[in-house]
Parts: structure tokens; sequence; C-alpha cells
């Protein structure tokens, strides 16, 4: 049976982290932080922030919602607030197919 590598999760992701998975300034992620109630990182003694999985996930939904539709950050808090569980889904779902995408991809260039 091969070796299957699993993927590995973290409870918490820095702010640079952060920063570089979506290739954005740390002060923007501070003023989406400001600006929308969902996120809400861990602050340690110094106030070093620390991200949940879940506060990525909602970061994605914000980026989605901002840069790929269109939406001003007052239309994105509305649709958040009013349509948060249909917008969790759309997220999980285009996650999987950017995943499949990555996958063919791979086979792709394998062959």
């Amino acid at each position: 049976m091969p070796y299957k590598e699993r993927e590995i999760s973290k409870m918490y992701y820095t702010m640079g982290e952060v920063a570089s998975m979506f290739d954005v300034n740390q002060s923007l992620i501070r003023f989406y932080e400001k600006e929308f109630d969902v996120l809400t990182p861990k602050k340690n003694k110094k106030g070093n922030r620390y991200f949940t999985p879940e506060d990525i996930e909602n970061l994605k939904i914000i980026f989605h919602l901002i840069r790929d539709k269109g939406y001003t950050l007052q239309g994105a808090k509305d649709h958040l607030k009013n349509d948060s569980g249909n917008t969790r889904d759309n997220q999980r779902v285009i996650d999987s197919l950017e995943s499949l995408k990555r996958f063919l991809l791979e086979v792709r260039d394998e062959l």
C-alpha cells in the first residue's frame, strides 16, 4: 500500500503567513479585521495576531466577494450578515474545485 501524504493543518496562523497566503499586505488584513465582525483573531500579550482556520475561511469569503464579485465593503458586510450559510457553502465548492484543478494540472504535467 503506497504512502499517502496527509495534509497538515495548523491550529493558528501568524499575520505574516496569512498575508502571504492571500498575497496582500498585512495592513489590509488588519483593516479587514476592523471592518468585518466575523474576523476575530486571537491576540497574545504582545498583541500578535493568530488566525484560526475559521478566520482563514472567512477571509477567503471576504476576498472572493470583494475581488472576484466586485462587492463594496458595505455590500460584502451585508452579504455576510444576510446570506452567510449559502456563501460558506459556495466557498467550500470553490475550494474543492480549485483543489481538483490543481490535481488535474499535476496529472497533465506528468504525462
